[in-house]
């Protein structure tokens, strides 16, 4: 038997970041592969929450991949994709102030999303 049940994933995010998630331009979301992701796959949705806001963005998952660097992630998805506004560099240097040496050592994700608009009825 399959399970076929979405799964809902929160996970917060930046401003920064999530203005880019909510107007559609960035289409990979770059994460530490901890063990609360495992399992994430295309299919699944995820709600995007800027931290200690009711604001909210949810996308659809339509793919996941492993890296075992932020910067084999980078060369491998294309910078533009995880954020257009900024160089490959400044994304590193950002990505790695975020998660540090120890966090990169887990494994990096790239997890294409896609937007998901509610029907407004």
């Amino acid at each position: 038997m399959t399970d076929t049940t979405v799964r809902t994933r929160e996970l917060n995010l930046y401003r920064q970041y999530f203005e880019l998630v909510a107007a559609g331009t960035k289409t990979i979301e770059v994460r530490v592969k901890y063990p609360n992701l495992e399992g994430l796959a295309a299919g699944d949705s995820i709600r995007f929450r800027i931290k200690g806001t009711d604001e909210t963005c949810d996308v659809r998952v339509l793919r996941v991949i492993e890296y075992e660097t932020f910067e084999a992630l980078l060369d491998g998805e294309g910078p533009a994709n995880v954020n257009p506004c900024a160089s490959r560099d400044e994304q590193l240097a950002n990505i790695r102030s975020i998660y540090g040496p120890e966090k990169e050592a887990l494994g990096a994700l790239a997890i294409e999303i896609k937007r998901v608009v509610a029907d407004r009825a």
